[in-house]
C-alpha cells in the first residue's frame, strides 16, 4: 500500500456514511448484507430496518423479509456469541473461522447449566428430525425438546439452539408473519477457508471504512495479528490517516459532501460495526444510546455523521406510533426541524 493520505474528522465522518451506504444506495437487500458480510442481528426488527435503509429507494421491510423467505439470507449465532444476518455462504465462511472457538464457549455455558453431553446430543438429534419436515417455529422446537425430556427453561433452550447453530444444524430463515422460523440442512461447503476469510475481511473494511484493522479483529473475535496480515494482503483497500491513527478505506473512495439528518435503527452497524474507540460517539450520546449500560442499543440520530441523540418508535396496541426524540447534543432550529421531518417520514414502522 502507498503512503497514507490524510483525512480531516469531517471527511472521515462523511466517508463512513458513504461506505455504510447511508447516503443513498442502488443495492438490493441481499447485496447490502453481502457488502457488510454480516450485520448485527440480535434485534430482529432493528436489523431488518438496517438492511432496508441501505437498500435502493422504495425498499420495504417486506422486501427484506422476502430475501429470507427465498433462502438468500439467514440469521444465526456467529462471532462474539451473538446473532448476525448473512448470506448462507458467508455464514459458512465465518463459522469456519469462529465456530469451533465459539462452540467451546457455548459449551461451557451449557455445562454450567447442567446440560451434559448426552443431553446435547439428544437435543441435536431431536432438532434434526424436527427440521427434516421443513421450517419450524422456535416455540415448537422448544416444545419438541420438552416432549423428548429435554429441559429448556431458564435459557437452556437458547443455549442449545446456539450450540446446534455452531454445529451447522440450524439457522433462522423464512418468516411466518413477523416470526422467523428455524431451518436445517447442511451449510454450504467452504473450499478455501483462508482465502474466503481474507475476502470477507476486505469487504468488512470496505463497508465500514474508515476503519481500523483492530476493529475487524474485534468484530471477528480473532487475534489481531492474522487479521492485520489479511488486510495488508487486501488489494481493494488503501490506508488513510486521521490525526495519528491509521485507518483503512476502499481504494479511491472519496468523502461525500455535507450530509443532513440520518436516522439509524437499534443495534445498527453504524454503532456496532466497530470496537468502542472507533465509534466516534460522545460519552453523553453513548449513555443515552445504552441506558444503564444494559447492552440494549437504541436508534440514533445523526447530523452530518455526528450522533446528536436517540429516537424510538413506541408501540401501542401492537403497532408503532409517532417516533419519540431524545436530543443529547445541542442543535440549531433548522436542524431540529429537519430531524422532526425525518422522524415523521421514517418509512419502516
Amino acid at each position: 500500500m502507498a503512503e497514507p493520505r490524510s483525512l480531516t474528522p469531517v471527511q472521515a465522518r462523511r466517508s463512513r456514511l458513504a461506505s455504510q451506504r447511508l447516503l443513498g444506495s442502488t443495492l438490493s437487500p441481499v447485496e447490502v448484507v453481502r457488502r457488510f458480510v454480516a450485520m448485527q442481528g440480535q434485534d430482529l426488527p432493528g436489523v431488518l430496518r438496517a438492511i432496508a435503509i441501505r437498500s435502493a429507494p422504495g425498499t420495504t421491510l417486506a422486501d427484506v423479509r422476502a430475501a429470507f423467505d427465498a433462502g438468500l439470507l439467514v440469521r444465526s449465532w456467529a462471532m462474539r456469541g451473538t446473532l448476525f444476518v448473512a448470506a448462507p455462504d458467508d455464514l459458512a465462511v465465518l463459522h469456519a473461522a469462529t465456530a469451533e472457538r465459539m462452540r467451546r464457549r457455548e459449551w461451557r455455558m451449557c455445562t454450567q447449566r447442567g446440560i451434559d453431553e448426552a443431553t446435547a446430543e439428544h437435543a441435536a438429534a431431536v432438532l434434526v428430525a424436527a427440521l427434516e419436515a421443513g421450517p419450524v417455529r422456535r416455540g415448537a422446537m422448544l416444545e419438541a425438546w420438552a416432549a423428548a425430556g429435554i429441559g429448556t427453561a431458564g435459557g437452556n433452550g437458547y443455549h442449545l439452539l446456539a450450540l446446534c447453530a455452531y454445529d451447522g444444524l440450524v439457522r433462522f430463515g423464512p418468516f411466518a408473519g413477523d416470526e422467523q422460523l428455524l431451518v436445517g440442512g447442511a451449510p454450504p461447503a467452504v473450499a478455501d477457508p483462508e482465502a474466503s476469510l481474507d475476502a470477507a475481511l476486505e469487504r468488512f473494511a470496505i463497508a465500514r471504512g474508515p476503519v481500523r484493522a483492530d476493529d475487524a479483529a474485534w468484530w471477528l473475535g480473532a487475534a489481531k495479528r492474522p487479521v492485520r496480515a489479511a488486510l495488508e494482503r487486501a488489494s481493494r483497500l488503501e490506508r488513510v490517516r486521521l490525526g495519528q491513527e491509521e485507518l483503512l478505506v476502499e481504494a479511491g473512495a472519496e468523502p461525500g459532501g455535507r450530509a443532513g439528518v440520518t436516522l439509524v435503527p437499534a443495534f445498527d452497524e453504524w454503532l456496532l460495526g466497530y470496537e468502542g474507540p472507533s465509534r466516534g460517539v460522545s460519552e453523553a450520546v453513548l449513555r443515552a444510546a445504552v441506558p444503564g449500560g444494559n447492552g440494549v442499543f437504541r436508534p440514533l440520530v445523526l447530523v452530518d455523521g455526528v450522533a446528536v441523540g436517540t429516537w424510538r418508535l413506541p408501540v401501542s396496541r401492537g403497532r408503532p406510533v409517532e417516533p419519540l426524540l431524545e436530543l443529547v447534543e445541542p442543535v440549531g432550529d433548522r436542524t431540529r426541524a429537519a430531524i422532526d421531518r425525518a422522524l415523521r417520514r421514517w418509512p419502516h414502522r
